[in-house]
């Protein structure tokens, strides 16, 4: 877990740094705006601590900053202050931090806050999106992309696809197919279950190979 500290105060960036290395994260120190607003442009941390009163700008408009841009917006950050205030905690907390430690502050309290955002902040998955290879499924669109270009598939077709890229590795029987994509009361022969999956494999063109049979068993994404 990369944490970065944004803190003008060299003693207490330095601190800050010590502890959270010797807690076993990869720790690095700003202290300045300028410093961290170059290097998070081409690298992310997991985690920001934040002072509010910089020299060069405010903390707090780093913050609405990095709410307002897309690669930063979900990256939790802890402000440290010497701002006491509840209506400064409040407009912070409304802003987007996570959470707001006031100085003086305890090394082991710090700690444990990161250790809590962190836990809150779990990397968020986009579930409307499943990518396998070159295929790409839009489930709120009921689209198919391939290598970028759209794929017209019929409603099974479209549900056989969206359950194996849903689950990548596991093998489905025939029956088991029948069963979810169809409903526990079609009766259908395995063969239904066959065709479809050719038809599809052709539609996909160079995405079929995704689909692997499995001799005597049925069918998987890969």
């Amino acid at each position: 877990m990369k944490i970065w500290c944004v803190e003008d105060d060299v003693n207490i960036n330095n601190l800050v740094v010590y502890a959270l290395e010797s807690a076993n994260y990869e720790a690095k120190g700003f202290t300045n705006y300028a410093d961290f607003n170059e290097e998070v442009k081409n690298n992310k941390p997991d985690l920001i601590i934040l002072d509010v009163m910089l020299p060069d700008v405010d903390g707090m408009q780093i913050l609405q900053q990095l709410r307002s841009e897309y690669s930063t917006k979900d990256i939790p950050v802890i402000m440290l202050t010497a701002k006491t205030a509840e209506i400064d905690k409040v407009n912070a907390l409304d802003m987007g931090a996570d959470d707001y430690v006031p100085k003086p502050f305890g090394i082991m309290e710090l700690l444990s806050r990161v250790r809590a955002v962190l836990r809150r902040s779990k990397p968020k998955i986009d579930l409307d999106v499943i990518k396998c290879g070159n295929i790409v499924v839009y489930s709120s669109q009921h689209r198919v992309e391939v290598d970028g270009k759209t794929v017209d598939l019929t409603l099974k077709e479209y549900n056989l696809l969206h359950l194996l890229l849903s689950n990548v590795g596991q093998v489905f029987t025939r029956k088991q197919l029948m069963d979810k994509v169809w409903d526990e009361s079609y009766v259908g022969e395995s063969r239904t279950i066959d065709m479809h999956i050719k038809t599809l494999r052709q539609k996909l063109e160079s995405g079929g190979d995704i689909i692997k049979t499995i001799r005597g068993v049925g069918y998987k994404a890969e």
